[in-house]
């Protein structure tokens, strides 16, 4: 029985990762999953330079999921390279380096930096971040913006480069077709949906920042609708992800058309989600009779 799966030459032995943001860059997580047992670990987003995050309150539990404005707070590339690579390369699985910059200059400068690491598989860009010099609009919201970073990033990325759509937009597979024009390798979706949460007892925003990425399950169905719009309008691999938590869910998203998927907000209140998965595809492939997975990715489609 074959679980591997190939996404832009790079072989994972299975098609479980690790969502960006909710796993740190696995050291958090070592003492709950043998991350020997997943196909990859997407790490938490890396900027050129230390980002504090935003205000508290920045997490709050909502029906279904949660909401987070955290603001991509993190150590900056630096101390990226010399304390979490060194970590991860201990480990059987595929590396890949979640991106994010408040500019293209920004991403260039981390993707530069990264490009002669070694221990790093693929980069990831998140282009829901906010555009600075746009006046605030997010790359990913915006196709010409998409397009003109993930041609810069590719200029001089050394690995392949995935590029993370957001669903904050009136058609994603606009957004898709952008960044594979402009050569992405591989596409991750979908990002977190903006949402907010009011505090009737204070009467208040429940969020510092008054509105947050929404994530879990509730965000599912959307998710998946997503996924497979984007697995009909383009011909790079697509990694799913949006309230994956089951094994169920998985499976879900690789008949839509995922060649890989990621566990996220699941890994919060289930730390195991990411092993159980794993062998949860496992046994639907043996009780369904399927020798190789590859062979249910966008089956729904064909």
């Amino acid at each position: 029985m074959n679980t591997s799966v190939n996404i832009a030459d790079v072989i994972f032995k299975n098609p479980v990762m690790t969502a960006s943001g909710t796993f740190g860059s696995g050291m958090e997580y070592s003492n709950f999953v043998d991350l020997n047992k997943l196909g990859g670990v997407i790490t938490k987003g890396v900027a050129n330079v230390p980002w504090e995050g935003n205000k508290v309150p920045r997490v709050v539990e909502t029906y279904g999921g949660m909401l987070n404005a955290i603001g991509l707070q993190n150590p900056g590339i630096d101390k990226f390279v010399e304390r979490d690579i060194p970590f991860l390369k201990n480990y059987d699985c595929n590396v890949i380096v979640n991106v994010c910059g408040r500019s293209i200059e920004d991403y260039v400068d981390v993707v530069q930096k990264l490009a002669y690491e070694d221990g790093v598989d693929m980069l990831e860009i998140n282009i829901s971040c906010p555009n600075v010099k746009e006046g605030g609009i997010a790359f990913g919201q915006n196709p010409d913006n998409a397009y003109e970073v993930t041609k810069q990033v590719k200029k001089y990325a050394k690995q392949p480069v995935i590029m993370k759509l957001s669903p904050n937009v009136t058609d994603i597979t606009e957004m898709a077709k952008a960044v594979e024009a402009a050569g992405a390798d591989a596409v991750s979706l979908i990002n977190t949906i903006t949402g907010m949460k009011i505090d009737i007892e204070k009467q208040t925003f429940a969020l510092a920042n008054k509105t947050g990425g929404m994530s879990g399950p509730a965000i599912k169905p959307v998710a998946i609708r997503m996924v497979n719009q984007v697995a009909n309008a383009v011909n790079i691999p697509i990694i799913g992800m949006g309230g994956i938590s089951t094994y169920e869910d998985a499976i879900e998203f690789i008949l839509a058309g995922a060649t890989g998927i990621c566990v996220g907000t699941a890994n919060f209140f289930n730390p195991l989600a990411t092993e159980e998965i794993v062998a949860g595809i496992e046994a639907y492939m043996k009780r369904k009779n399927v020798e190789d997975i590859n062979d249910l990715i966008g089956l729904v489609n064909k």
